[in-house]
């Protein structure tokens, strides 16, 4: 946090008033929790979920959009009624729906959401909804806007925003759409980020009382993100991580997600030593050569899927509480298309053995399941 005054003292006092800050959001959400944990009880959020069993990520729509180009021109046309047409026919029972925070923010009070942006985000639900399939609101910030939740006073900016959000939502079916608090934190302390989520929490269920809510871990949301969450008072949440492993394998070719990854091309799964041993005499570069070795040396299967997605489920079980994955994928442009195949038939596997809703990525991206040119599904 930036401070005008950067004495020891001033640095004192700002950290004790964040974590006093914190743990208020954490008191202030188990307080409404245990009221809407007797308006909602579990088996409601157990209804629900089953619109969650088998769903799709609408990237590079409402956020991630090139340039930030956020105009009616490309709102319009990026997906359209028989993009969500097709999704529904190819038999997927929900959309998680990301949209970045800015758009719809207004720059001078955040409890206050832009009309415009609105109605085209209305638009978009009932195109969705309108078709049967259910909705995961999901805020899917640029990295910019996460990296300022270290400052205590952009988390209060966040959750006011939040809170006009939920109460603008709380009109929809609470039985279909459903409020996620943000995509893949950024923050790297767990015990502050579940402060921040606390706060976010409790204020969208100020703004939508009844409706189901998304949480998940610090960091990337990550399996081992899960495992360190306690769950919250709140009976009314369903819990999330994401899935990319083995990445050497999901974002082979992936120039924006590691130093590593640029150099892979058609790496082979299942792993093993001897099924990488050809591909290491065609990496030059030592570190991405040590990693693809130890892929290999992993021996990543089904099996080994099923083991980790089991301690999600073993975590789910121990706290009483529902599951899902909403982001998983493997890069399509680098990878062969049967191992690919190969992953997403192992990983679905393990998910529905165990219980665990999931939400692919992505629709028409890079990791797509359908052709973005003719609108047709792929393998």
């Amino acid at each position: 946090m930036s401070r005008r005054n950067p004495s020891v003292i001033a640095a004192i006092i700002c950290a004790i008033l964040l974590d006093l800050s914190i743990a208020a959001g954490i008191a202030t959400a188990q307080t409404r929790s245990e009221t809407s944990a007797e308006q909602q009880p579990t088996s409601v959020v157990g209804t629900r979920f089953a619109h969650l069993r088998h769903g799709i990520n609408l990237s590079h729509w409402f956020a991630q959009s090139p340039g930030n180009n956020y105009s009616k021109d490309h709102l319009d046309t990026h997906t359209t009624a028989e993009d969500i047409a097709l999704i529904k026919a190819m038999g997927f029972d929900h959309v998680r729906f990301p949209i970045e925070p800015a758009p719809i923010m207004s720059p001078t009070d955040p409890g206050a959401l832009r009309a415009d942006y609105v109605r085209y985000l209305d638009a978009a639900l009932d195109m969705i909804l309108a078709h049967g399939l259910a909705v995961i609101i999901d805020i899917h910030s640029s990295d910019e806007f996460k990296l300022r939740l270290k400052d205590d006073r952009q988390v209060e900016v966040f959750a006011k925003f939040w809170r006009a959000l939920a109460e603008h939502l709380s009109t929809r079916d609470p039985e279909l759409v459903f409020l996620e608090t943000i995509n893949e934190p950024m923050v790297e302390d767990p015990y502050r980020w579940y402060g921040i989520q606390a706060k976010l929490i409790a204020a969208i269920r100020a703004g939508a009382p009844h409706h189901t809510i998304i949480a998940s871990g610090y960091r990337w949301s990550g399996l081992w993100e899960l495992l360190a969450l306690d769950p919250y008072a709140d009976r009314n949440i369903i819990y999330n991580f994401h899935y990319y492993d083995p990445f050497p394998f999901t974002h082979q070719g992936a120039s924006w997600a590691g130093p590593n990854l640029q150099f892979y091309r058609a790496v082979p799964y299942p792993s093993s030593p001897e099924a990488v041993a050809k591909m290491l005499d065609t990496v030059t570069d030592d570190p991405a050569r040590f990693s693809l070795l130890r892929y290999g040396e992993d021996r990543w299967s089904a099996e080994r899927i099923d083991r980790e997605i089991g301690m999600a489920a073993a975590w789910a079980a121990k706290h009483h509480v529902l599951l899902t994955c909403n982001e998983f994928g493997a890069y399509r442009r680098f990878a062969d298309a049967a191992d690919r195949t190969r992953w997403i038939t192992d990983i679905r596997t393990a998910f529905e053995k165990h219980g665990i809703g999931w939400t692919m990525w992505d629709y028409a991206g890079g990791f797509a399941v359908v052709n973005t040119r003719q609108r047709t599904p792929r393998s």
